[in-house]
């Protein structure tokens, strides 16, 4: 029996279909947009209120905590309440995290912010893209995969950007970007609130929210591989969280939150446009290609650090970025092949659960270690990280089994989880 309702019979390629995939990605991409905007604040909270490297470690780790919890108890919950009122939900909790970070002064508020926040985006990670998912155009037939996997990363990216150039030259630098998000986080729900709902609101509500992840048996031989492939590049992510702002401080000899911003945004940027790229390969070859290059990345990261090369540094991540990018949506299409609309929620829950962790439990170990181990040493030890995944995904990776007919699955007409008959059934 299917924990799922039917989806709505709209036209595809009718407008309230296209308002209802933009509004979607504009929400998807604010609530992770307003996710992103303490980083560039985390030295001035470091400065100004005497917050530690471990410290600003655990509130990414009370992040990723949040977003795991909420993909465990309420992953599901769209598939019943529908995908606009959930979508809603998160958005809310959200500005309610957005709201209590305009005020931090202590270690505590910004732990309560974060949670808060991940909560959010870890109900946006499900509903959210479930909903661009439903809602996307047939064409070109790569977009649904790459819009609901990179719109995070773009989120990320703006949100970084702007809140580094809010923070260094707007008035009210600890304030500004959070009331900024917020509106931009009330714009997205009012966008929610006119488009079209998706998937019919069934009963069982309450029953969805035990915990339950769930990946098709025809794909689970690719999760492994794809396991390591999030845990690597979400690790980096995290450690560019948690470790950026030190070391851009400390080892490249910088204070500007705006240069803050756009080293974080040269990891988050590249990988919304290395996406496209591994569309153009097989699941198993762009995971391969993508993690190569973010290995590659990760040689340059270690490089500029020992040297003290900011420009370097930057380079090199956006490498690492670029590599990420072709990996991680090269791992999610092939998840997604030939997926119902029931399969969709539990699937990306169980993409977020597998990226969420791998930041928070790395995030939790390397912020206990840097009490006695530098952060050059830290970054090594992310970079070994990259070296096992990349090693493993390189041997290991396998595309999804060929269909009935003998073709291979992985063909890019096949891989758009809308082009199956399945999904048309009400």
């Amino acid at each position: 029996m299917q924990d799922v309702g039917p989806v709505i019979n709209l036209a595809r390629g009718g407008r309230t279909l296209r308002l209802a995939f933009s509004s979607a990605v504009v929400a998807l991409v604010a609530s992770f947009a307003a996710s992103a905007a303490p980083i560039p604040l985390f030295n001035t909270y470091r400065a100004e209120d005497g917050f530690t490297n471990a410290g600003i470690s655990l509130a990414v780790v009370t992040y990723s905590v949040g977003t795991i919890a909420a993909l465990l108890v309420l992953g599901r919950l769209s598939n019943h309440l529908g995908r606009r009122l959930t979508a809603i939900a998160s958005l809310g909790l959200l500005l309610l995290g957005c709201l209590l970070l305009a005020n931090v002064h202590d270690i505590g508020t910004l732990l309560a912010g974060r949670i808060l926040m991940g909560v959010g985006a870890g109900v946006a990670s499900s509903s959210l893209t479930s909903y661009i998912v439903d809602a996307a155009p047939t064409r070109p037939e790569w977009l649904a995969s790459v819009a609901s996997s990179q719109g995070p990363m773009l989120g990320l990216t703006l949100g970084a950007i702007a809140s580094g150039a809010l923070v260094q030259f707007a008035p009210w630098p600890r304030d500004l970007i959070y009331l900024v998000c917020a509106g931009l986080l009330v714009l997205s729900a009012a966008l929610i609130v006119i488009s079209p709902e998706t998937a019919k609101s069934t009963p069982g509500a309450w029953r969805s929210l035990l915990p339950r992840v769930r990946v098709p048996a025809r794909v689970r031989h690719l999760l492994p591989v794809a396991a390591a492939v999030f845990l690597a590049t979400w690790a980096t992510g995290a450690f560019y969280q948690a470790f950026m702002p030190a070391l851009v401080a400390d080892r490249l000899h910088t204070h500007s939150p705006l240069i803050l911003g756009l080293v974080f945004a040269a990891y988050m940027a590249p990988s919304v446009l290395g996406a496209p790229i591994g569309g153009r390969f097989t699941s198993a070859a762009a995971q391969r290609i993508g993690m190569i290059i973010f290995l590659t990345g990760w040689i340059g990261i270690i490089t500029a650090i020992a040297i003290g090369m900011l420009a370097l540094f930057i380079a090199a991540t956006i490498v690492a970025g670029a590599g990420n990018g072709i990996a991680i949506s090269a791992a999610t299409r092939g998840l997604l092949y030939g997926s119902t609309l029931a399969d969709r929620a539990p699937i990306f829950s169980a993409i977020y659960l597998l990226c969420y962790s791998g930041a928070a439990f790395l995030s939790f170990i390397s912020g206990q270690l840097s009490n006695a181990f530098s952060l050059p040493q830290i970054a090594l030890g992310y970079g070994g990280l990259a070296i096992v995944a990349t090693l493993f995904t390189v041997l290991a990776a396998r595309n999804p089994h060929t269909d009935m007919t003998g073709n291979s699955s992985t063909v890019s007409n096949h891989d758009d989880p809308r082009s199956h008959p399945d999904l048309a059934r009400p």
